[in-house]
């Protein structure tokens, strides 16, 4: 059951999303549903095909009387994951805004709960990347219980039509590599263990975010942190001070490299001297303050 409002629905014209779409379209009928939807595609313009994509939604919104918002850039085939995704929510949160809409709803599922555990303990992101593809406020992923084989299955059941992307196969993805070199080889009882300590980390991490969200809030103002109060943190704790600051603040991918780097900038750099974050963020490390800045 979803929460009541005007949500956007990101809506790829794969099977996972198809299938979101009418799960939601049939609780729009139901008289009692207090639920309003507007169907999203983004068009990355990375496959020849991608504009046929985007016709599919659009007759796909019609059908179920939803209205219909894409836009498409031109990425180019070359283009990386992380560039995908940041342009896709970028212009899902524009569509947001635009509309009014409470949040975004996504078709993402338990294997790719999976994967993306898997990738982020690959990258080295720690606990925090066991549970980095949840529900959130604003941003609900509703079909996480349920496995690709499930969606597949009822798609088949109600006689729903897709579009499958050339790319889900292509392993130069890390996403695709690990999909079938690395989680093709789990059983069930592998899955069902990592979901286990999905669920665990998840708990654990929002009791740490709470306990460092109110660190911050001690802090100069929300962008700048009292210098020595940071260096006197215990190492893994300055970690998650940083990273949740960086998070709450900025765009970017979060990694233990960085946090590292950066923490080490903070703890040892000169005075008055500056730390790359990355997509345009800087540190300005001065005496008794750190501040984050944009250019």
């Amino acid at each position: 059951m979803l929460p009541s409002g005007k949500w956007v629905v990101a809506v790829s014209g794969g099977v996972d999303s198809v299938v979101l779409l009418d799960l939601i379209a049939h609780m729009i009928k139901d008289q009692s549903s207090t639920i309003s939807a507007i169907v999203a595609h983004f068009d990355h313009g990375i496959r020849p095909e991608s504009a046929d994509d985007a016709l599919f939604v659009k007759e796909l919104a019609a059908r179920y009387g939803l209205a219909f918002f894409t836009e498409r850039v031109e990425l180019g085939a070359g283009a990386s994951e992380a560039a995908a995704r940041k342009a896709r929510y970028d212009f899902l949160r524009r569509v947001q805004k635009t509309e009014n809409a409470d949040g975004i709803i996504t078709a993402h599922h338990q294997d790719d709960l999976l994967e993306t555990m898997i990738l982020n303990l690959q990258r080295g992101t720690g606990s925090k990347g066991l549970s980095s593809l949840q529900s959130r406020k604003g941003l609900l992923r509703p079909l996480l219980l349920y496995t690709k084989d499930e969606i597949r299955a009822y798609a088949l059941k109600r006689n729903l039509s897709w579009r499958d992307d050339s790319t889900n196969t292509d392993i130069r993805y890390a996403r695709n590599r690990v999909r079938y070199e690395v989680l093709a080889k789990f059983s069930d009882t592998h899955k069902s263990q990592l979901l286990q300590k999905s669920e665990k980390a998840s708990k654990l991490n929002a009791k740490i975010a709470d306990l460092v969200k109110a660190y911050l809030q001690t802090q100069p103002s929300e962008t700048t942190l009292d210098r020595q109060q940071f260096v006197a943190l215990p190492d893994v704790v300055a970690r998650e001070v940083l990273a949740q600051w960086l998070r709450s603040h900025t765009d970017v991918e979060i990694s233990r490299k960085m946090i590292e780097r950066l923490a080490e900038a903070i703890r040892s750099g000169r005075n008055n001297s500056l730390a790359d974050v990355a997509r345009g963020w800087t540190l300005y490390i001065g005496r008794e303050q750190v501040s984050l800045k944009m250019g």
